[in-house]
């Protein structure tokens, strides 16, 4: 094996400072993470059932097919092995890669809400015939007209006390349901979110399972129009779907009951506290986060190791051609890039432990910690998704050229990104939302409430210490950590007087919402990025971590802070909290991190553990055999497939030949 390997590859892995595996052991939750998340790779990659054919060169239907094919048999196979839970879908996603399909939307969104929305009667009739795979479904929020903004949905569902059915209603264009995975033409049956309307009074959006298409053949259901909504920027494969209901009856029982009812006579009422609902949403988003530093961490290592095996130019004339990668700058592009994809898995990590302890208490109704949550899986979301976007594609360009070929799989998940970026929640809305949190904190912190563990800083608030004619020592974690957590307490108190100033020279709290809002989008990016400092200095400090390990993830966490100090020096220096001797130290001590890291580049991207069937990328080849696969992948084009292109004959030929003749 050591043979076929890239020599720049074997190099850059027997240099190791530490012990790959190890670190792959903190990144997977310890050696029996590991070792089943391996068992399972091998299961589906080994299979020789699924053909893992190249999408690249099918057109959109054959993708849409091919997909739709290995998705249903991964399920069946997961059946067979006895896989349930986190395995079956961890055993499908090395198969489908998160393709946009009916199985992911499926096992995420529509089985989620199954699980948190229903009462248990529901739950044994819906619930079981979605684990079992009897039904497929969907999640239908989103139409043509609204999406983050749940209140102005304009889908109904009027409850008809005389048949004691729910009518489902589009009144307008914009109320196509518009976007859901899997809703063109694969998915059974939908949760839909429509305006409840009872006793002429409006509720609100609630959920109703629906069922959208024939069990015997497949066909839509009577009042019922749906269809693909055609190719999109990404995720083609997919068929997001639209559908219109045109007075659609369907049973009372098929409002999702758990905390809310209407009952037989048409009585509303609300069971339990109506937050609660939000546990779907709040369980997206840190999937959603956590997708997003995978895919960065794909296209890191990809960019990585090509970068290590792509030889350009002359450091010293007359020398070999070096790798791109001794070169500062083609450091200073991935590293941060790098250094994130670290910083968003441990972050996502520690907002995954927060969510269970949440959740657990949300089962037993106590829902006192699940704003905190909300704001923490909301801000998360918009950071590492929109950070984890722009990532990929400084990846993408970091290989020149050859990162713009779909070979590369950098387009891929620059493509995939861009779907999880506005998936679930517009950026601007969610860290909007946020902000409403921190100023409601912020008040409070004001008047000496006590506040939840992620927002306690803001207690704290007060001016900077005065500059001083010594540098602060920003190769400390806890300076660092300080330094973030300053800037989000000052912005943050900087949106909330804003706010106060403007109300009191007239404004409405709406206009003076409106016209701060900029701000307050800053103080919550502020305050996401310093829990994301936060808790890439927790994990560091872990007492069980290796020492080896603990080291160069000090040097990735110090890289990924100081990084953000030169990106947003501004924010830093504006009220004197670090000088512009303290910005110099940071760009200097910077650059002298890039000359770290780059001694373990490629054992750092190997720690991900990405198989090169699940990386699918001829640049990111684990043997670095870079361009000899190059080679051999663009000649499965079904365009060379003959050497003269049958066009030639009916257009080329003719036009040539016309053109010869005047000569």
């Amino acid at each position: 094996m050591a043979q076929r390997m890239n020599p720049d590859l074997v190099r850059e892995r027997s240099r190791a400072s530490f012990d790959i595996e190890k670190l792959t052991h903190v990144l997977f939750g310890g050696p029996d993470g590991v070792r089943r998340r391996r068992e399972l790779e091998s299961l589906a990659l080994t299979d020789p059932d699924y053909t893992h054919e190249d999408l690249n060169f099918l057109s959109r239907e054959q993708q849409y097919v091919a997909c739709l094919r290995e998705s249903l048999l991964a399920v069946q196979k997961s059946k067979e092995l006895g896989l349930t839970g986190l395995d079956r879908q961890e055993y499908i996603q090395f198969l489908v890669d998160h393709a946009p399909g009916a199985v992911n939307l499926h096992l995420t969104m529509f089985s989620i809400t199954l699980r948190q929305q229903c009462d248990e009667q529901q739950k044994a009739k819906w619930l079981k015939l979605a684990d079992d795979f009897s039904i497929l479904g969907s999640y239908l929020q989103t139409e043509m007209g609204h999406g983050s903004f749940l209140r102005g949905l304009e889908t109904t569902a009027t409850y008809d006390p005389n048949t004691q059915e729910f009518v489902l209603h589009s009144p307008t264009v914009t109320s196509t349901k518009w976007w859901p995975g899997g809703l063109g033409l694969t998915v059974t049956h939908g949760v839909v979110m429509a305006q409840l309307y009872t006793q002429g009074v409006c509720r609100g959006p609630h959920m109703f399972i629906v069922q959208l298409r024939s069990l015997e053949n497949h066909k839509p259901l009577p009042g019922i129009t749906t269809g693909d909504i055609g190719p999109k920027y990404g995720a083609n494969p997919g068929d997001n779907g639209f559908v219109r209901f045109d007075h659609v009856r369907i049973p009372r029982d098929n409002m999702l009951r758990r905390f809310a009812q209407v009952a037989e006579d048409g009585t509303y009422s609300m069971v339990l506290d109506p937050r609660l609902t939000y546990g779907t949403m709040v369980q997206m988003r840190v999937w959603l986060s956590t997708l997003s530093s995978v895919f960065l961490a794909k296209a890191v290592t990809i960019a990585t190791r090509y970068s290590c095996v792509r030889h350009q130019s002359e450091l010293t004339p007359g020398e070999p051609e070096p790798q791109i990668l001794e070169y500062q700058t083609q450091q200073h592009k991935l590293f941060p890039v790098l250094a994130a994809a670290y910083a968003f898995w441990f972050a996502c990590q520690n907002v995954e432990t927060h969510y269970e302890e949440v959740d657990s208490r949300l089962q037993q109704g106590d829902s006192s910690s699940l704003g905190e949550l909300h704001a923490l899986s909301a801000g998360l979301k918009a950071v590492t998704t929109a950070g984890s976007h722009s990532g990929i594609d400084q990846c993408r360009l970091a290989c020149g050229g050859h990162g713009y070929s779909h070979a590369g799989g950098l387009v891929y998940l620059l493509t995939q990104q861009a779907v999880v970026v506005t998936g679930e929640g517009e950026n601007t809305v969610m860290l909007l939302q946020v902000a409403r949190y921190l100023m409601k904190c912020y008040i409070k912190s004001q008047a000496g409430a006590k506040l939840p563990s992620t927002v306690v800083y803001l207690q704290t608030v007060q001016s900077a210490p005065a500059a001083s004619t010594t540098t602060r020592d920003l190769g400390n974690l806890d300076v660092l950590t300080e330094a973030y957590q300053h800037r989000a307490a000052s912005l943050v108190q900087a949106a909330a007087e804003g706010m106060k100033l403007k109300v009191s020279e007239g404004q409405s709290e709406a206009e003076a919402w409106n016209n701060c809002s900029v701000l307050l989008v800053k103080c919550a990016e502020a305050h996401t990025q310093f829990f994301v400092v936060k808790a890439f200095v927790e994990t560091v400090r872990r007492p069980d971590m290796d020492s080896s390990v603990r080291a160069v993830l000090t040097s990735l966490c110090q890289l990924y802070a100081l990084h953000g100090i030169c990106e947003h020096a501004g924010d830093f220096l504006q009220d004197g909290f670090l000088t512009g001797p303290d910005l110099q130290t940071a760009r200097s001590q910077m650059c002298t991190l890039l000359s770290s890291v780059r001694c373990d580049a490629v054992p750092l991207v190997d720690a991900f553990d990405f198989h090169d069937k699940v990386l699918k990328s001829v640049l990111g080849r684990y043997d670095g055999r870079v361009y000899e696969h190059l080679y051999e992948w663009a000649r499965k084009s079904p365009l060379n497939k003959s050497e003269v292109h049958e066009s030639y004959y009916k257009y080329l030929q003719p036009f040539l030949k016309e053109n010869r003749a005047k000569l």
